[in-house]
């Protein structure tokens, strides 16, 4: 995993060097060691500097359970949590669109995401601050990287994109240790059938409506530093 960050780093680092001083970095990526890992470059450049990423996950688009029960089915809406059509990704691309607009410090406002807290299993708003000096922006989720509207917009927004994979036997795997560490299944097998019956073709939909043109594709293996 440190190689494979290590590598991720490097790649990120010298893009946004490229990047315009008045243009926010956005980018899709592994989550939260690599926002820790570009901060920590930078700081070891500008010691004194603030922070220069934020990271912003995709879970704070949730749509909430009230918003679920509104839908036409809300069982299979419920049921199906976690797919494409449970989020709101035009919420989600305004907010890139936001982020896209120029610094024009001090007069650049901070801009609030939502996050998502699992105690009350609903996002909660404005949780997240990306300020005026955040100049790279660390984005994950599931569906960023899908060719269907409106997520297809959010693709020519990035500055670079990064997408990973993993094995079917492995992904499923780690879905049930998941879903058994958060609460969401009390045995193995109820863990396994919810990866089966929701996860899994949620995976499957994202690869089979991947953009074109992804800058980095990682396998992700087994690995403990992985977190997963």
């Amino acid at each position: 995993m440190d190689e494979v960050l290590h590598r991720l780093v490097d790649k990120a680092w010298s893009t946004f060097l490229e990047t315009p001083r008045d243009t926010r970095f956005c980018k899709t990526t592994l989550s939260k060691r690599l926002t820790a890992a570009l901060n920590a470059r930078h700081a070891s450049q500008h010691p004194d500097a603030p922070p220069i990423a934020a990271f912003v996950p995709m879970d704070g688009y949730h749509y909430t359970r009230a918003q679920l029960d509104a839908m036409p089915d809300p069982a299979l809406a419920h049921a199906r949590r976690g797919a494409e059509f449970t989020f709101d990704g035009e919420a989600f691309l305004a907010l890139i669109r936001r982020l896209k607009e120029p610094l024009t410090r001090p007069t650049t406002p901070t801009i609030f995401a939502p996050s998502f807290d699992h105690a009350i299993k609903d996002p909660k708003e404005n949780d997240i601050a990306v300020e005026p000096t955040h100049r790279i922006v660390v984005l994950e989720g599931n569906y960023i990287l899908l060719s269907k509207p409106p997520w297809s917009h959010i693709s020519p927004l990035l500055s670079l994109s990064i997408f990973v994979s993993a094995p079917p036997p492995l992904a499923r795997a780690r879905l049930v240790a998941r879903h058994l560490a958060a609460g969401l299944a009390a045995t193995p097998a109820e863990a396994d059938r919810r990866a089966v019956e929701n996860d899994l073709p949620n995976g499957e939909e994202i690869v089979r409506l991947l953009v074109d043109g992804v800058d980095v594709v990682v396998e992700s293996l087994e690995d403990a530093s992985w977190g997963c």
